[in-house]
């Protein structure tokens, strides 16, 4: 796994990073809170890749650290940064980092700029390399065309960790914004689909994907199709070619559907459908329909998500997908702001740290949970205002384990708990209305 430099000169989120990029396989090699340090370890440590705030103490701000990193060391910056105005990012944009993500941010966010900085680095590094060769020199003609069996297996190497552990037995819905980087995640599926055998269909509006796999597709071991405007009859035409042959769990067919641009929503959900029927009849069919969350609209989501169970969720800045709890069903699936988001879930803060409270948890532990369901990073020190308040109340109980204090609700807690749950959701019902939820513009 790669090795990251985290700068940030506030120890909380450092800390934060660390624990959570460690769990997630990366190494740390070290931390720094200043522009000047961040240099000086770069230079030591050699890093893969830098998570580099932009405001900071010190002469140096991380802008000005990223430019000599990447002019000296060559080593790719990721901005992990709370300021989003358009002074600074114009500033940031001007020593080319890699990624830019703005607090608070979420391990799928973190996880994916990494691997996305990483891939465009180790690109740049042989596409340099290969403009380098001598004419005529083996490879130097096939510099614009990377064939797969050449890419480097550490190129994406734990997008699959994350994104598609157990792919290939269900379909899943990705679920993306126009942000979000894509095509790694669209490759390694396909790379992984290829090398588990079985027939591959990718279909998109528009990609560089295929140049990747021109023997494989010679070979007919992956079918391309580009989707043309109002001629959705045609990959219609192409999914039955492909699923023509008598179901054969040796024999299974993975399909790649991206439909970031559908003219005709009503086609493209009817075909979901009947992809989903096959399976239902026992038609070894798995992989991944995407679509781009920006190019339909909200109410189409649920219908979207109906008789898909594994979602995967990939964002911008500006808008979440949150399952708040994992028994509700797609139909309850909803966009909304982040900024609402934020600002509901720190107002109301303590209805939503009680309602985690169903084991054991740590004040961490709560800080996480917040910000996988709803992307919001609270600082420690809250929640644990709220824990030393309750369990001085005696509503709940803590115990060491290992170096992590857990505090669960005691059997009056418990109680407690519950009528304060309903409290709030009375008060709540009270402000919006019982219809509160189900009224559109």
């Amino acid at each position: 796994m790669a090795n990251i430099l985290i700068v940030d000169d506030e120890a909380i989120i450092s800390m934060q990073l660390e624990e959570r990029l460690s769990a997630l396989g990366y190494t740390i090699s070290g931390m720094a809170a200043t522009g000047e340090d961040a240099i000086e370890k770069a230079r030591r440590m050699k890093p893969d890749c830098v998570l580099m705030d932009i405001v900071m103490p010190g002469k140096m701000n991380g802008i000005e650290a990223a430019k000599v990193i990447s002019d000296e060391m060559d080593i790719p910056v990721v901005f992990v940064t709370s300021y989003a105005d358009d002074a600074i990012v114009a500033q940031a944009k001007s020593v080319r980092p890699y990624g830019y993500i703005v607090k608070p941010f979420n391990e799928l966010e973190i996880k994916a700029a990494i691997e996305v900085a990483l891939y465009r680095k180790t690109a740049e590094r042989r596409e340099q390399v290969q403009r380098e060769m001598p004419v005529g020199s083996p490879g130097s003609t096939r510099a614009d065309i990377p064939d797969s069996e050449t890419v480097e297996p550490g190129e994406l190497p734990e997008i699959n960790a994350l994104l598609l552990k157990e792919m290939f037995s269900d379909i899943i819905l990705f679920l993306y914004t126009e942000q979000a980087e894509k095509e790694p995640v669209f490759k390694f599926a396909i790379d992984e689909g290829i090398k588990k055998g079985g027939r591959n269909l990718y279909a998109y509006y528009r990609s560089m994907l295929p140049k990747f796999y021109p023997k494989e597709i010679q070979r007919k071991d992956l079918v391309t199709q580009r989707i043309k405007k109002h001629e959705m009859h045609k990959l219609v035409e192409t999914f039955d070619l492909c699923s023509q042959v008598a179901p054969d769990p040796s024999n299974p067919l993975h399909i790649f559907l991206d439909f970031s641009a559908p003219d005709d929503f009503e086609e493209v959900l009817a075909f979901k459908e009947s992809i989903l029927d096959k399976k239902r009849k026992g038609y070894p069919i798995s992989g991944m329909i995407a679509f781009d969350v920006g190019n339909i609209e909200p109410a189409h989501i649920a219908s979207i998500s109906a008789g898909i169970s594994r979602i995967i969720l990939a964002t911008g800045k500006d808008t979440t997908i949150s399952f708040a709890n994992h028994s509700f069903p797609a139909e309850s699936v909803s966009v909304v702001p982040q900024a609402t988001i934020d600002e509901v879930v720190k107002k109301s803060l303590e209805p939503v740290v009680l309602s985690l409270l169903e084991k054991p948890m740590s004040g961490y532990d709560i800080v996480r949970e917040i910000n996988d369901r709803y992307n919001v990073l609270i600082p420690q020190a809250r929640i644990y205002t709220i824990l030393y308040s309750l369990q001085a109340e005696g509503y709940l109980e803590m115990k060491v384990s290992g170096k992590s204090k857990l505090y669960s609700p005691t059997e009056k807690g418990s109680k407690y708990i519950k009528r304060k749950l309903n409290e709030f959701k009375f008060v709540f019902q009270h402000i919006l209305g019982p219809e509160a939820p189900a009224r559109s513009e």
